[in-house]
């Protein structure tokens, strides 16, 4: 629907042009804001465009924020509590171009009203994708095959380790049927494996339903589990030594969500002793210590949390920020608003 024919008795031309702080950090600008995703924003308002890094005093915050009706916001952006809230008086909705908003809501900006949409939804294909990646090669054993012939195994001792299994009928658990969880899912089971999920909040009329067991048969009969939980204090420390034990000999572990939703000490316990492998996104500590102890694996695959970061996402998160700032502007519900309530389930 366009949204010109939306408002009742209005174009968007007929609209005054609403005036917008852009706060994305620098080294990401490009990729987030490409000049046809800049030139959409000119054309719905006055854009200032200034780097968080550069909003951190409160004197600079207030000339940056005084007359602005739209913040746009990444990571970095200073925390809107009633000290910031009171320096932009004009402020009617915060449109964020990443992902999690938990440090930049506080209890004073839910007081506001003010609407605030998030684009995460942009990163749910690159997630899933690189847990798809990484189950494939689990499967495949391909980082121990590639690190054998790189550091010194013999060709045959090289072939001769734990066979390698193929995606069609493997049995993949899948911790968390969030956005990514579903695409992974989808992945997975175009594919041909066999998939079951653990999330208490799958609803029974919902399609997933039909797929859901409880955590402990989870881990019991899958040859690789896949973390697509949010990151809450109910999913902190889910997953102990006492449900990676239950994992069958040479299952895969994947974990591109939090590192909190793992007990990374148990993990470690597994994986080192060559009975579990690894792929990891997410770590207790990052950027990972250049003598991490996970560094060191053959059988861990690791990348530097940036299961989301991909050319395609950024610029699908600042078309998803035009979007909903026509839509705010036109008088329609954001798509990807969210509410106080919707952010205590979310990461």
């Amino acid at each position: 629907m366009n949204i010109d024919d939306a408002v009742t008795g209005h174009t968007l031309s007929d609209i005054p042009k609403l005036r917008i702080l852009l706060s994305i950090p620098a080294a990401e600008f490009n990729a987030f804001i490409p000049a046809a995703t800049r030139t959409a924003l000119d054309e719905l308002g006055h854009v200032t465009s200034i780097a968080p890094s550069d909003l951190q005093s409160p004197g600079a915050f207030a000339r940056a924020a005084f007359d602005a009706d739209v913040f746009i916001t990444a990571w970095g952006f200073p925390k809107l509590d009633a000290d910031r809230l009171s320096l932009a008086p004009n402020l009617r909705c915060v449109i964020h171009a990443a992902s999690s908003l938990h440090a930049l809501v506080s209890d004073d900006f839910w007081a506001t009203g003010i609407p605030v949409s998030q684009a995460g939804a942009a990163m749910a294909p690159a997630v899933a994708e690189l847990s798809l990646a990484f189950t494939l090669n689990l499967l495949r054993r391909i980082n121990r095959l590639d690190h054998g012939l790189r550091n010194g195994e013999t060709w045959d001792g090289t072939r001769n380790i734990r066979r390698a299994r193929e995606i069609c009928g493997a049995r993949i658990g899948v911790v968390g049927a969030s956005r990514t969880g579903r695409r992974y899912i989808q992945a997975c089971q175009a594919l041909g494996a066999d998939v079951r999920i653990y999330d208490p909040y799958v609803q029974e009329s919902d399609p997933l339903a039909a797929l859901s067991t409880d955590l402990e048969s989870l881990f019991a009969t899958s040859d690789v589990i896949a973390v697509h939980a949010p990151s809450t204090p109910e999913t902190t420390g889910l997953i102990g030594a006492s449900h990676l034990a239950l994992l069958p000999d040479g299952a895969g572990f994947i974990n591109t969500a939090r590192s909190t939703i793992v007990d990374m000490d148990a993990l470690y316990t597994e994986v080192s002793s060559g009975r579990l492998d690894a792929a990891l996104d997410v770590f207790d500590l990052e950027p990972l210590p250049a003598d991490d102890r996970w560094r060191s694996l053959p059988n861990a695959l690791l990348t530097p949390h940036l299961g989301g970061a991909t050319a395609n996402s950024r610029r699908r998160a600042g078309l998803i920020v035009v979007d909903e700032l026509r839509r705010f502007l036109g008088g329609l519900p954001m798509e990807h608003a969210l509410t106080r309530t919707d952010l205590e389930k979310m990461g």
